[in-house]
């Protein structure tokens, strides 16, 4: 921490017109418990420094690469060091990145997925086990304080026993042949890895269903197509899912639903109630009945989950969105450093943030999704770590 009690944190990534660099920084900017301090934003180094004065980050702590930065940072004494770096690098550089951190002794915030390869992820986790390494992997959505209400739901028994459970993550970006699609490097294998729409999209909405029902994904077949003429990964995927409770779903993802804009929505049906949570109207949670009225719980009332309220902000009536969502992840680690730092216990409920494992299991489920969708068959979940 610095003498003003913030986190200092850096970011490798996030160069001039990252939409998810912004994002980052916005998140870790919102509470004022993080100081940006360190950088490399750009491989072009002109580009870097730049935004690194924009930033108002000092001249010699923006470095020529992540390998430098890491060497140097650890070597500062504690009380200027960065406490943890956000990594918000395309796909193919996330493990090489983590890595380098982790062995320096710097916690780690990762965009997800969390890397490309299931080897890579599994010694990530190796790694954060070895060197006692905050990770985080920013599945965002699970930042929502209505999801974590949904949770709590679920935890309560609320629904009875679950049965089905239907996610849908629609975009519409790549409806059209998009200009220049050879720069864009979510479409590109060798940036992006095996998969498009599952790892940028599908491995959200996976998530969003394991993080609220707590249940284990056992097995699932995939229908995963491409659209777009000339692509090499696909933009659209229909996924049957068998939990190991018994619970079934259909999880729904595209990149090519013309006329939609970000429309994650998840509906879970149980043998006494059903929720219903919409990312774009994301202040309101609705519980169904099948002998009484329709429930809606809104977001800031003291009625809530103690998770819902920890990570709330505002009143009800001010609607709170995607950059509290991301910036719950962000408050929540630096709560959780400066509690080590001081020696003290962290909040349990700081603790609610996706780990390095929740992001290992991620980037299994793409590739059993891939692996499915090539062969055209069932396959197992045969990895559920647990967080």
């Amino acid at each position: 921490m610095d003498q003003k009690g913030k986190v200092r944190y850096g970011m490798v990534g996030g160069g001039p017109g990252s939409f998810i660099g912004k994002v980052h920084r916005m998140a870790a900017n919102l509470d004022g418990t993080m100081e940006l301090t360190a950088g490399v934003f750009s491989s072009d180094p002109r580009k870097s420094k730049k935004l690194g004065r924009e930033l108002g980050v000092a001249n010699e702590r923006v470095y020529g690469s992540f390998q430098q930065m890491a060497q140097r940072e650890a070597s500062l004494p504690d009380n200027e060091r960065i406490d943890v770096v956000s990594i918000t690098v395309p796909n193919h550089l996330h493990y090489q990145v983590c890595k380098t951190f982790i062995e320096a002794g710097i916690h780690v915030i990762c965009d997800k997925p969390m890397t490309n390869t299931l080897e890579e992820a599994e010694e990530l986790c190796r790694l954060v086990d070895e060197h006692d390494t905050i990770f985080a992997v920013t599945y965002n959505y699970s930042g929502y304080p209505m999801v974590k209400e949904a949770r709590a739901l679920v935890e309560n028994g609320k629904l009875g026993s679950l049965r089905k459970v239907v996610v849908e993550y629609p975009q519409g970006w790549l409806s059209d042949s998009v200009e220049k699609e050879e720069d864009i490097w979510r479409l590109d294998p060798s940036v992006a890895g095996i998969s498009a729409a599952v790892a940028d999209i599908g491995t959200h909405a996976e998530h969003l269903v394991r993080y609220i029902t707590g249940t284990k994904l056992k097995e699932l077949f995939a229908d995963i197509h491409t659209f777009g003429k000339g692509r090499k990964l696909e933009d659209d995927a229909n996924i049957l899912l068998h939990y190991e409770n018994g619970m079934r779903g259909i999880l729904s993802v595209s990149q090519v639903a013309i006329g939609e804009e970000n429309g994650l929505k998840i509906r879970l049906y149980g043998d006494e109630a059903a929720l219903e949570w919409r990312q774009e109207n994301p202040n309101y949670l609705q519980v169904k009945y099948p002998d009484g009225p329709e429930e809606i719980h809104k977001r800031g009332n003291a009625y809530l989950s103690a998770a819902a309220k920890h990570n709330n902000r505002i009143p009800a009536g001010h609607p709170e969105g995607f950059i509290e969502a991301f910036a719950n992840i962000y408050s929540n680690v630096a709560e959780v450093i400066t509690a080590q730092q001081s020696g003290d216990k962290p909040n349990k409920l700081a603790l609610d943030f996706p780990k390095v494992r929740d992001g290992a299991h991620g980037v299994h489920f793409i590739h059993k999704a891939i692996e499915s969708g090539e062969n055209r068959e069932w396959v197992g979940m045969d990895y559920n770590p647990q967080s």
